[in-house]
């Protein structure tokens, strides 16, 4: 009997993997619906009711069905799908599906919504109101392996063809989409609009990144042991030492690597400053960390 339980065993241990992958797309699946759903509320309740817009295909949406009188949800499907089946080489299978799935949330809610009236009528209160939502749901998508919009489609398309990069060409589509918004709803709408757009980018890097940012640092200094056992028993993060050479004298150096956290910043500086203050301390900001012993240990 000991041979069947081990088979079985081994089969649930085979299969284990292909569950966690399945969990994982219904994680994603349902942040990216949740995030659908918050930018159709910031779109329909806030910023569409005060004649403001945002960046991208879903601002030319809400022009066009300004001027026709269409549905929102309609436009923000039929101009963003074309995108996707042109790009779907470009971009990926799985980024062009978790787009689709995004964009079809966002279409339905967003049709469903126009009846429920706008919560305010100050379009100030609307733009940062309706910024962050939006930001937030644009954020939930992204990092969850989507998006909401094709614009990033066009700009990988036509960087292929044009010496401009992305984010170029990102930003010239939205410079004349808000400045289209001046001619249809007027300048002063226009304004709203750009600070939404402001708000909702930035409210977006929070949301994928978090509030807990971390750094990079790298310190050169002669007394690297004592600076090394000071940020590991006052900071409690781990270093790393590597060796290097002056270019310049030809000496050997050590360099001291670390990561931490934005909120211990000052502390680190006050501790290079006070162990070595002619040490040549560098910081940067890093996108992601995992794995290694980032976690930071408790100190006393």
């Amino acid at each position: 009997m000991h041979g069947p339980f081990v088979r079985a065993d081994s089969l649930a241990l085979k299969t284990s993997p292909k569950v966690s992958k399945r969990l994982k797309i219904l994680q994603s699946a349902v942040f990216m619906c949740v995030g659908a759903v918050l930018v159709a509320v910031g779109l329909e309740i806030f910023l569409v009711p005060n004649n403001i817009i945002d960046g991208g295909i879903t601002g030319i949406s809400i022009i066009l069905s300004h001027l026709t009188g269409f549905r929102l949800g309609l436009f923000l499907f039929v101009l963003n799908v074309p995108f996707l089946i042109v790009g779907y080489q470009q971009i990926g299978k799985t980024f062009a599906l978790s787009t689709l799935f995004s964009i079809i949330i966002l279409s339905i809610v967003a049709s469903m919504l126009v009846p429920v009236p706008g919560i305010t009528n100050d379009p100030l209160l609307a733009a940062v109101f309706g910024g962050i939502i939006v930001g937030i749901g644009v954020g939930l998508i992204i990092r969850n392996g989507g998006s909401s919009d094709g614009t990033e489609v066009v700009a990988v398309l036509v960087n292929k063809k044009l010496p401009w990069s992305v984010g170029q060409v990102v930003m010239f589509f939205n410079i004349f989409i808000l400045g289209s918004a001046g001619f249809v709803f007027g300048w002063n709408h226009a304004m709203y609009s750009l600070i939404a757009y402001f708000i909702a980018f930035k409210t977006i890097d929070v949301t994928i990144d978090g509030f807990d940012e971390t750094k990079a640092i790298w310190v050169i200094s002669d007394k690297y042991r004592d600076l090394g056992e000071a940020i590991l028993h006052r900071l409690g993060r781990g270093v790393t030492y590597m060796n290097a050479e002056g270019a310049f004298t030809g000496d050997d150096k050590k360099v001291i690597f670390c990561v931490i956290s934005r909120l211990e910043e000052a502390k680190l500086k006050s501790i290079v400053e006070h162990i070595d203050p002619d040490a040549f301390l560098a910081i940067g900001a890093m996108a992601e960390v995992r794995g290694g012993r980032f976690k930071k240990r408790n100190i006393h």
